[in-house]
């Protein structure tokens, strides 16, 4: 199979380049940041912003697995530019795009409203943007005769994952010693480990059941900031010193706070339909932490 992936470097999108190009014949489009190469892809630089690039992309591509659609119009300018033919477009959407507020009283499923309002400062805009490509896609791919598929993640976690979240405590587990234990924190959450999100992708290539579908994506447990923490100190090799700290005072250090401190910001959501038509197994959060630590730990040591 013959898979075009757009972004593809960096967490979610390197993950499932690692696992796909060792089936299929993987083509990497991004701005080259990190080389592909090594995982046994092709790779092509450029910005998927600049309309000449997709015009140069003449080979016919079974899927296009899109990481970094952000904008509106990113799909647009992709399909509208593309001088082969396509089978299915895989877009990496979000849970965000849910209509928000009701304070995890219920799972939203695939058929829950999407969010109308705009939210101020780079979280609204991403929602906003993300809200739109879903249905750029949608009318995109339909104007073409091209299937499509949507893929909803959770908040992942991970190897590969930079951003302040978990890595950052394990960091500070690492090297300092230390574990910020938040207090006062209400908030409820779902993570979704990345190499499951990965297998996800991975499952709808050329998957007819799931052609013009969504799916969110999201472990089976309901976590807070304690089980969370529990789950970063059963996976420890290491003695750690845990140090009470209230959200305040964890703003205050510059410590993060990465996922719903209170119970008004708690969105929960199924996974029961990838389960029942993807055939989706959640790793649990505590093997997955597991991995995660240890993948860290050398990072960090």
């Amino acid at each position: 199979m013959k898979i075009l992936v757009i972004g593809g470097s960096y967490f979610f999108g390197r993950v499932f380049v690692m696992q796909a190009a060792g089936e299929h014949d993987v083509t990497v489009l991004n701005r080259g940041t990190y080389s592909m190469e090594g995982l046994g892809a092709r790779q092509i630089t450029g910005d998927r912003k600049d309309v000449s690039v997709w015009k140069g992309c003449t080979q016919d591509y079974d899927v296009i697995v899109d990481f970094c659609a952000y904008e509106k119009g990113d799909i647009a300018r992709v399909l509208g530019n593309l001088p082969g033919n396509i089978g299915q477009y895989i877009f990496i959407s979000t849970v965000d795009v849910y209509e928000r507020g009701n304070g995890g009283n219920g799972k939203k499923d695939e058929e829950t409203p999407f969010e109308q309002r705009m939210f101020p400062g780079e979280a609204g805009a991403y929602i906003a943007g993300k809200t739109a490509l879903e249905r750029e896609v949608t009318e995109e791919c339909a104007k073409r005769n091209i299937r499509y598929t949507v893929l909803r993640p959770a908040i992942l976690y991970g190897p590969f994952n930079y951003a302040p979240r978990e890595s950052e405590y394990i960091r500070m587990m690492v090297q300092n010693g230390v574990l910020p234990r938040i207090t006062g924190a209400a908030g409820r959450f779902q993570f979704l480990y990345v190499k499951d999100a990965a297998k996800a992708v991975m499952r709808c290539l050329l998957n007819e059941t799931a052609c013009g579908q969504a799916y969110n994506l999201c472990g089976d447990e309901v976590l807070t900031y304690d089980l969370f923490l529990d789950g970063l100190k059963g996976a420890a090799d290491l003695e750690v010193q845990e140090i009470p700290i209230s959200c305040e005072q964890a703003g205050e250090r510059g410590i993060p706070l990465p996922f719903p401190v209170t119970e008004a910001e708690t969105e929960l959501y199924s996974n029961e339909k990838s389960k029942r038509e993807l055939g989706m197994v959640y790793t649990g959060f505590p093997e997955g932490m597991a991995k995660t630590y240890r993948a860290f730990k050398g990072v960090f040591g």
